[in-house]
C-alpha cells in the first residue's frame, strides 16, 4: 500500500535542488501500483541524508527508454514527496501502453535497481510559495493533478496560511481519478479550505457516477471558481494541450488569449497563470 500523508510544508529557495542542468542518473529503489494504470516510483538520491531541495512549484526532466527513432524520451515530473523526504524521492505516474508506448511505459518496464536520468533547469520552476493569493482555483486535467499536490503541501501544511483552494479536475472515468483518495483526506481536514469536484468526461452511462459529466467550461467554472471579479483570486491550469487551448490559450501563448473560456468569463491575464 501506498500512502503521500497529510500535507507537508518543505519550502526550500529556488536553485536548492541536488539536480542540475546536466541528466544524471538516479536508481529505481521501489515502485507500488496504486491503480489499474498507475504507480508511484521511488528513485534514490545519492546522499541519502539529504532531501531532493526542489522549489515549490517546480518539476524535474526525466529521461530514457526510446522513441521510435531510437531517441530518448524526455518528460517532465512532478513529484508528489516534499523536500522531507531524504535519500529518495517519489513520482506519481501513469502508465501509457498504446500504441507508441513513451516514458511512462519504459519506467513501468523497469526493475529495481534501473536507473533513469534526471535534470532540473530554470525554466522548470514555477510560481513560489508563498503564492500571496486570497483564493486560488485549480483547473486541472489528468496527469496536471501532481504539480497542484505539490502546492497544496505547502498551502495547508503551512501553519498560518488561509489561502482558499478550489479544485475543478477533470479525468476521463471514475477509475482514471489521479490522487483521489489523497484529495478527499486533504479535503476533510482542511476545515473548509480545499474543495475539490471531479468532472468525468468518459464514465459509463448508469454508472454510480452522480458528480458533473463532460469537460470543464463555462458553467462549472461559473459554479465552482472564484468569479473575475475578486481581484485576489488567481486561477492556475494544468493538464493536456486541448484543455489550455479551450480555457486559456496555447501553454506557450503568453496571457490568456481572447475568444477562450476564461477570456469570455472575463478573467484578465494576471489572474490566470499557465503550469
Amino acid at each position: 500500500s501506498y500512502t503521500v500523508g497529510p500535507p507537508t510544508a518543505a519550502v526550500v529557495p529556488v536553485g536548492s535542488c541536488v539536480f542540475g542542468e546536466e541528466f544524471v542518473t538516479a536508481p529505481l529503489v521501489d515502485k507500488v501500483a496504486i491503480s489499474h494504470d498507475t504507480a508511484v516510483f521511488t528513485f534514490g538520491l545519492a546522499d541519502e541524508a539529504a532531501p531532493l531541495n526542489l522549489p515549490t512549484c517546480a518539476c524535474l526532466l526525466a529521461k530514457g527508454g526510446a522513441d521510435a527513432e531510437g531517441k530518448p524520451i524526455v518528460r517532465p515530473y512532478t513529484p508528489v514527496s516534499t523536500n522531507a523526504m531524504a535519500g529518495k524521492f517519489e513520482l506519481m505516474v501513469k502508465v501509457y501502453n498504446g500504441d507508441a508506448p513513451g516514458l511512462s511505459a519504459h519506467m513501468d518496464s523497469m526493475a529495481i535497481g534501473d536507473t533513469l536520468e534526471f535534470k532540473h533547469i530554470p525554466f522548470n520552476v514555477k510560481t513560489q510559495y508563498p503564492f500571496n493569493l486570497k483564493t486560488i482555483g485549480m483547473l486541472v486535467g489528468g496527469t496536471g493533478i501532481t504539480p497542484m499536490v505539490q502546492a497544496l503541501h505547502a498551502i495547508l501544511g503551512t501553519e498560518g496560511d488561509s489561502t482558499q483552494v478550489k479544485v475543478l479536475y477533470g479525468s476521463r472515468t471514475k477509475d482514471d481519478i489521479l490522487c483521489g483518495e489523497l484529495l478527499d483526506e486533504w479535503v476533510k481536514a482542511s476545515g473548509g479550505r480545499l474543495t475539490v469536484t471531479h468532472v468525468l468526461s468518459d464514465e459509463p452511462e448508469g454508472s454510480a457516477w452522480e458528480g458533473p459529466r463532460g469537460f470543464i467550461g463555462p458553467e462549472l467554472i461559473a459554479e465552482y471558481m472564484p468569479p473575475a471579479s475578486d481581484d485576489s483570486c488567481q486561477l492556475w491550469i494544468c493538464g493536456p494541450p486541448p484543455m489550455y487551448e479551450a480555457l486559456c490559450g496555447a501553454r506557450g501563448e503568453a496571457g490568456v488569449v481572447e475568444g477562450t473560456v476564461l477570456a469570455e468569463a472575463g478573467y484578465s491575464s494576471d489572474q490566470v497563470y499557465k503550469f
